[in-house]
Parts: C-alpha cells; sequence; structure tokens
C-alpha cells in the first residue's frame, strides 16, 4: 500500500517521531512522508510511534492511496530531497 504520512507533534518529540518515520517511509517534506509499505511494517510503525508520542497533544495521520498511479504528484517550486540530509 501507498501511504502519506504528515504530523504535528510537540517540540520535543519530533526528532524521535521524525527518526521512526524515516526507516519506514521517504521524507518529502518539513513533517511529510511518504511510501510504499506492508500491513506488518505499518502496524510496527505505528507501534513505535505510539511509544514515544502523547496521544493527547500529538497527532499523526495516515493517509491510504490504495492505487499509486490514481495519485498524481505535482510540485510547485523545488522538490525537496531531506534523505540526503544529515541531522
Amino acid at each position: 500500500m501507498f501511504l502519506i504520512v504528515t504530523y504535528d507533534v510537540n517540540e520535543k518529540r519530533v526528532n524521535k517521531v521524525r527518526k521512526i518515520l524515516k526507516k519506514y517511509f521517504i521524507w518529502v517534506q518539513n513533517s511529510v512522508f511518504e511510501g510504499e509499505i506492508t500491513f506488518g511494517k505499518l502496524e510496527k510503525c505505528k507501534r513505535e510511534l505510539l511509544s514515544v508520542i502523547e496521544k493527547d497533544e500529538d497527532s499523526i495521520y495516515f493517509y491510504e492511496i490504495e492505487f499509486k498511479n490514481a495519485c498524481n504528484k505535482k510540485i510547485l517550486g523545488q522538490e525537496k530531497n531531506y534523505d540526503s540530509i544529515i541531522l
């Protein structure tokens, strides 16, 4: 399955959340990841995220796109490549 993941978490937890998501997805923009993932890996990712976030403060959205080819991404301006940035 193909997912787009966005998050809004407390500044204290941003780096932990980003580090987890980078293991499973491609970082495409601040607070946005995307990529193909299996159901099992998605469940593992969610468990890791739940161990880091505060449910009453933070939010992470998973947008599942059933048919990746049905989704057409267009970019205005510069395409970001955050995977090449060293943290």
